[in-house]
């Protein structure tokens, strides 16, 4: 960490002497790495950043750790006060020293250099590792505004991960409308018929191969990336389980995207809840799981209003950045018939979650029911199998009821009357007639 502040130092001197025509300037400077592996160096080396892109990431990260890093350095060359506008910086309500902008990064590699200005521009937007994979971003700026004076912002997580090298697991909130959903299950808990279960290996196939394919095959020219899937079928029979496994088994996080948080009334606020959102995930190879999804890839309308034609432009730009992005998309809808065709044209696979059949509900009876505790000699799975067509949610949740009346009432087995009235509970919930 001391080389790399070291190295940020030195290269500010190196511009500064320039600028203020100090008559013996430094060499400019370079990077040495130093005997010490950090968590910093680390993150280095894994994306094998060039010197421009240690300093970029170095001037992101200092206001975390030295918040009078840029304010001290100033106070060398203006003892007396005063501004150089060309060094950027703004200051906060609750930051007292210097916060880094565009401005300052520009200056920092190249100085009032015209020529060399345009071309860092240019390297930011086009070569950069960091700005491409979204670790490092400018902060968005008022209309009107030089784009170069925005906040330069590190992201959360690679603020945590060059300072402790943990993983910063992003929280549900206004700013990050998802939630990280886990399971503590396996694939021998989820039961589906055999060709669904064929169906989610290739998925899982694709999680695994993907980058072999792209690369080491050097199909990445060829092949549009990411891989888009659509889960279909009544709610409970496993859609959300099987987006937790497949994170599970592959090592990646799974987070559920809450499209309450997403949509908005406003024109152009869902566009750039979306934007944040695949922005923030680009990098991150992980699974996104839209649930309910037809709230927001539903069928497009045909245009009557104002209202309608932005709706239709919401649905457009959200289907170019599905098709743009990296990573594995499941959309998790009742029926296929409520997603927009755009969408669905465009999925590598489409897969229904039919109702649990009878050897299946079986299975799902069997699986769920508590190890240990006996069932009174009135209870048949067989035959609750056989009689009522339910999922495996109305079976876990019938069978916590029973237990819990088993419980309350002191119960050595488990009573068919309790269960029964747990199935009851069931049928009424969703409207139907036992």
């Amino acid at each position: 960490m001391k080389n790399t502040l070291h190295f940020l130092k030195n290269q500010f001197v190196y511009q500064l002497n320039k600028v203020f025509l100090v008559e013996q300037p430094i060499e400019q400077p370079s990077f040495k790495a130093g005997s010490s592996i950090s968590p910093l160096h680390q993150l280095i080396q894994q994306f094998e950043l060039s010197e421009t892109d240690i300093l970029i990431l170095a001037l992101a990260l200092v206001p975390h750790i030295q918040p009078n890093f840029l304010s001290s350095i100033m106070a060398e060359y203006l003892p007396n006060g005063g501004e150089l506008p060309e060094f950027g910086g703004i200051k906060s309500k609750n930051h007292r020293g210097i916060l880094p902008t565009g401005e300052t990064l520009q200056f920092l590699i190249a100085g009032n250099d015209i020529d060399e200005r345009l071309s860092f521009y240019n390297y930011i937007h086009n070569y950069s590792v960091l700005f491409k994979n979204n670790i490092v971003k400018l902060d968005d700026v008022p209309h009107g505004e030089p784009k170069m004076s925005g906040l330069l912002i590190l992201d959360e997580e690679y603020v945590e991960i060059s300072l402790s090298g943990k993983i910063l697991k992003p929280q549900l909130s206004s700013n990050f409308p998802a939630k990280l959903i886990e399971t503590d299950l396996e694939w021998e808990d989820l039961i589906l018929n055999a060709n669904t279960l064929k169906q989610i290996k290739e998925i899982e196939t694709w999680l695994q191969f993907n980058d072999i394919l792209l690369h080491d095959w050097n199909m990445k020219s060829k092949i549009k990336p990411g891989y888009r899937v659509m889960f279909y079928g009544a709610p409970g029979t496993g859609k959300t389980l099987t987006a937790s496994l497949l994170g599970k088994y592959t090592g990646r996080d799974v987070y559920r995207i809450d499209l309450s948080m997403i949509i908005s009334k406003y024109i152009g606020e869902t566009e750039k809840n979306l934007s944040a959102l695949f922005d923030k995930a680009i990098n991150k190879d992980w699974i996104l799981f839209f649930d309910e999804a037809d709230a927001i890839f539903g069928k497009r309308t045909n245009v009557r209003d104002a209202h309608d034609k932005y709706a239709n432009q919401e649905v457009s730009y959200l289907l170019q950045r599905i098709e743009n992005h990296p990573g594995l998309v499941i959309l998790a809808s009742n029926f296929k018939s409520n997603i927009d065709s755009a969408f669905t044209r465009r999925f590598q696979s489409i897969i229904e979650f039919e109702m649990p059949l009878y050897n299946e509900r079986i299975q799902l009876w069997e699986n769920n029911l508590p190890k240990g505790i006996k069932m009174s000699k009135e209870v048949c799975i067989k035959e609750l199998s056989k009689k009522y067509d339910i999922t495996g949610a109305n079976i876990v949740n019938i069978i916590q009821y029973a237990c819990l009346k088993t419980i309350e009432e002191k119960n050595e087995n488990i009573q068919l009357e309790h269960l029964i009235q747990g199935i009851k509970k069931e049928y009424l919930k969703e409207g139907k007639m036992i």
